[in-house]
């Protein structure tokens, strides 16, 4: 070890020497930082990793070995201190890996000073760590590799600029061999095959945050491999001149067999892809617990097969390999209960055919570019998730995140490959299981409760929905075997103590079929599981199978393995526009009403009758306009009944024709929401922490005028982050930030809300501001770059809140809506009747008077379970803004889809998929930066740089006086 150490000792001493070493590093590190701010345009990226350094680092580590390793052996060969060295008692294989460790230790300086751009990384956004530790130790293995082969080819020749030449050429070989540009002339079998032996492909896949013993090993084979050539190159130049024997022999068989072992080690580890450590926060490329629990629920066997083509885009080349180790790992995890198949069904007809006919899988025609011209491919990137008679299909756009900037320069990833495969997994699991046996995913007993007044009192359509009802439960009970029963009390005997404690618990009143009806009845339903009691929806159609599905819905919302429904509240278009072809997009929710149906059922509603549909398990109510009073009844009682309500809300409305321009808007909701504490004040929230927005601006040209988009920071987009996130609820599980357009601040009444649980969500910057100003176009001439005039600072403004707890309802004492619109009707009948006069319309009036058409309730309170949760803004789920966002970040902006997906699935509690959801690697951006700061950061890293070479100088000049004081004194204790 003294020998080895002496030998990296000396090499170190040699090669910093001379200022050549830091003309080495002073160019690397000044590659780096222009590659990575210039070329890689780092800010206008706007994604907060460091794989631009890194996806070039393989380019940049040849010229940087190939420079430290040049001169090794030839400068050794060329001054004549070779011959010395192979004839001392030192074995050759210490004096190769001595200076090969002091090689990798000069590439290893060099990569410690570039560590300042990570960190600088992590201070403008919310950095993962485990792709920047492999991207390290990937620099660090390939630079290993390089080394060896540098120190190879140095010990064949005495120029030092015969040995770079060399070294560049062959590092650069091995590099293209696994690369984009070779492999997509090859297809996917042959360049998969090139890919194992590139080193370019291999360094990629640990920079993804993928340690995979296989590409480690590769690395250290090709150490392996060179050092063991460089070390018998060496033997042979002691030999140089004497005949050949036994000695000489087993040198070359010994040299000869450690190559061959160190391929064969890479051929053995080739099949086994689960050797590998996912370093990535969140373990993106790995399969989580919450995978793990829904394939232990499965019963049936689970089919997961991928279609690949053999030729496809070369932007989607690099994906098969990921898709296919992770499926792999689902097989794994399944433990015999998942099918993973792999398909060209461009080799297979018969497999294409069913593709095509039964699951709707077709060709994507890619327009790709051969040696000779350019083509269309038409090709297949898709999985298909089935089990039993469900199927779900995952198509590339649903598979793959592209990041675009510019016209010219694309980036492609999968998106969030673990949720998008463990999502479909789910899905066909619960329409399976929905689809089935409606108790399987039901442990506990259900009791049925019915509380209902005896026949006398019961309206006539009721006195038959309750033998319907008798009949739905036995059917339900023989189904069932042991785990429903069934219970049925008056509440109005002994002396009502029942109807008192139903009035109490659940805010229960006596139905009418009239507001002047003197005979009040009971007819309410619930169900009870492990403690826990839901209403049953009495339905508005008063028959056997409306009940039948009010029930049944009733009992899903106690199983974990059925499919939810969400019922979704959207504005309605403009009727004239729509006659006309034309559809305002700012009003349109399509891709919110997409997404939300990813992983449930969606019930378009519009609350016209004046309840919510009996199978819906939460409401979400978005853009509201002029609610009528039955709508508001709808929403109040459906509250009522312990559930979730979810509103996205603002008193503006926002109109991008022409100029931009907000416009008041009425809800409906105002004085709902004031009852419970909740107002919004009529202004907007500006925030100097603000995202990036396409703006029409008008520039004059003498008297024409010229319309031009601006790309600018807008201060009506407020991003939202950590800062001003409430992550102690799990909600915003997954989301690390989130741009609220136009939105207005929201205020809750502590005292109102004291014996509920109040929750904070969402909260603008400390420097945001408020206007009441509806011209929301930014004005460049009279106040600059940012647009709009610098508001007083109001503090941070509540944009989201979570409200949890018991609520009255706005109804209290009231009589019900629907009664007053079915006696509004009926005295509109009434007086038709008498204005004609006639005996047998007067008849026709005299029955349908006598004819119960509504059943007048009002539940007066709600459980504790019960919740509001209130977003303030009318457009952040708008496919509009969503589309402007995605523009101006150029990938698709999914994070208000996200949040809304995640309140759905936290009201149901349903809350596996949270922690999964989110992971897209485009999704973690920087802060709000100006240029100027962008400007800062940028110099300051140079300066970094710079005082990094400075230390680096600083320290070397601190050992060498050491080492002379050191010497000084043995030479002092000598004499």
């Amino acid at each position: 070890m003294n020998i080895l150490h002496a030998v990296a000792r000396r090499e170190l001493s040699v090669f910093f020497a001379t200022p050549a070493a830091f003309i080495f590093f002073g160019a690397f590190l000044g590659t780096t930082l222009f590659i990575f701010f210039w070329v890689e345009t780092f800010f206008s990226r706007n994604i907060a990793d460091v794989r631009p350094m890194f996806e070039w680092m393989p380019l940049l580590l040849i010229f940087l070995s190939a420079a430290i390793t040049m001169r090794v052996w030839s400068e050794e060969q060329r001054s004549g201190t070779l011959e010395p060295l192979l004839t001392a008692p030192v074995h050759p294989a210490i004096l190769v890996s001595g200076k090969f460790i002091a090689c990798l230790g000069l590439v290893t300086i060099g990569l410690l000073l570039t560590l300042p751009l990570p960190v600088t990384v992590s201070l403008l956004g919310q950095l993962d760590w485990g792709p920047v530790f492999g991207g390290y130790l990937a620099s660090l293995c390939l630079a290993g590799a390089y080394i060896a082969i540098g120190l190879f080819v140095s010990a064949q020749f005495s120029s030092q600029i015969v040995s770079l030449i060399v070294t560049t050429l062959a590092c650069m070989t091995l590099y293209l061999l696994g690369s984009d540009t070779l492999t997509v002339f090859f297809g996917n079998q042959g360049g998969e095959i090139l890919k194992l032996f590139g080193a370019g492909s291999r360094f990629s896949a640990i920079t993804r945050g993928v340690v995979d013993l296989r590409d480690l090993v590769y690395c250290l084979s090709l150490i392996g491999i060179f050092l063991s050539l460089n070390v018998f190159s060496l033997e042979r130049q002691r030999w140089a001149g004497n005949p050949g024997n036994a000695n000489h022999r087993r040198w070359l068989v010994v040299t000869g067999v450690l190559m061959a072992n160190f391929c064969m080690l890479n051929l053995w580890l080739a099949p086994l892809g689960h050797l590998r450590v996912d370093l990535t926060e969140g373990r993106i490329y790995s399969i989580s617990p919450t995978t793990r629990s829904y394939l232990s629920r499965l019963q049936e066997p689970l089919l997961i097969r991928g279609y690949f083509s053999a030729q496809t885009h070369p932007l989607l080349a690099p994906l098969q390999p990921q898709l296919r180790d992770l499926l792999r790992e689902y097989e794994v995890a399944g433990q015999g209960r998942v099918k993973v198949e792999f398909v060209d069904p461009q080799e297979k007809p018969e497999m294409e055919q069913e593709a095509g006919e039964k699951y709707g899988i077709r060709p994507i025609p890619f327009q790709t570019a051969s040696r000779y011209q350019a083509a269309v491919t038409n090709s297949y990137f898709d999985v298909l998730v089935k089990y039993g008679n469900e199927y779900v299909t995952l198509g590339f756009q649903e598979l793959i995140e592209v990041k675009s900037e510019g016209d010219t320069k694309i980036e492609v990833e999968l998106r969030n490959p673990e949720h998008d495969i463990t999502r479909a997994i789910k899905k066909v699991l619960y329409s399976y299981q929905g689809g089935g046996d409606l108790f399987a995913a039901i442990n506990d007993q259900v009791v049925f409760h019915g509380y209902i007044s005896p026949a006398a009192k019961l309206p006539e359509p009721l006195i038959e929905l309750k033998g319907d009802l008798e009949a739905v439960l036995n059917d339900l009970k023989e189904q069932s075997g042991d785990k429903f029963a069934v219970s049925f009390a008056d509440p109005d005997a002994d002396d009502g103590k029942l109807a008192a404690q139903l009035t109490r618990q659940f805010g229960m009143q006596p139905m009418m079929t009239d507001l002047l009806s003197a005979q009040p009845f009971w007819f309410y339903m619930t169900l009870e599981n492990r403690g826990r009691q839901i209403q049953v929806v009495l339905p508005s159609q008063l028959d056997r199978v409306a009940l039948k599905t009010a029930i049944e819905a009733g009992l899903k919302r106690f199983s974990r393995g059925m499919l939810k429904t969400v019922a979704l509240y959207t504005p309605s278009p403009d009727p004239a526009m729509a006659q006309m072809g034309m559809l305002d997009q700012g009003n349109t929710f399509q891709l919110l009403q997409q997404f939300i149906e990813q992983d449930h059922r969606i019930l378009p509603v519009d609350l016209s009758t004046g309840q919510v549909d009996a199978e819906a398990d939460i409401l979400v109510i978005v853009a509201p306009e002029r609610l009528e009073k039955k709508q508001i009844f709808a929403i109040d009682q459906f509250l009522m009944q312990g559930g979730t309500v979810v509103l996205a809300t603002s008193p503006f409305a926002v109109s991008l024709q022409g100029r931009i321009s907000a416009v008041d808007t009425k809800s409906g909701l105002a004085d709902w929401l004031a009852g419970y504490g909740i107002s919004m004040t009529p202004t907007l929230v500006l925030d100097s922490q603000n995202a990036a927005f396409p703006v029409p601006v008008e520039r004059q040209a003498g008297a024409y005028s010229i319309r031009e988009t601006h790309l600018f920071n807008y201060p009506y987009f407020i991003d939202i982050r950590n800062n001003g996130m409430n992550r102690s609820s799990g909600l915003l599980t997954g989301i690390d930030q989130v741009s609220m357009t136009w939105a207005s601040p929201i205020t809750v009444d502590a005292e109102k809300n004291k014996n509920r649980q109040v929750i904070r969500l969402l909260e603008s910057s400390q420097e945001s501001w408020l206007s009441d100003s509806l011209d929301i176009q930014p004005d460049f001439e009279r106040f600059g770059q940012t647009g709009f005039a610098q508001g007083e600072s109001a503090g941070h403004q509540l944009l989201a809140v979570v409200l949890e707890g018991t609520f009255d309802s706005w109804f209290k004492g009231k009589p019900s809506p629907l009664l007053e619109e079915a006696r509004r009707q009926q005295a509109e009948k009434e007086k038709g009747a008498l204005e004609k006069k006639t005996a047998d319309l007067e008849g026709t009036l005299v029955q349908e008077v006598k004819t119960p058409d509504v059943i007048g309730r009002v539940v007066e309170h709600s459980p504790d379970a019960a919740r509001i949760i209130v977003l303030a803004s009318n457009s952040f789920l708008a496919d509009t803004s969503l589309e402007l966002a995605s523009g101006a970040g150029g990938t698709r902006y999914l994070n208000p889809l996200q949040l809304m997906a995640n309140a759905v699935d936290w009201s149901l509690e349903d809350r596996d998929l949270l922690s999964i959801r989110g992971r897209g690697h485009f999704a973690r951006t920087l802060l709000p930066i100006s240029r100027e700061g962008r400007m800062f950061w940028e110099y300051l890293n140079y300066g970094m740089a710079a005082l990094g070479l400075l230390m680096v100088w600083g320290v070397w000049r601190f050992v060498q006086a050491r080492a002379r004081r050191r010497e000084a004194l043995l030479t002092a204790g000598r004499s």
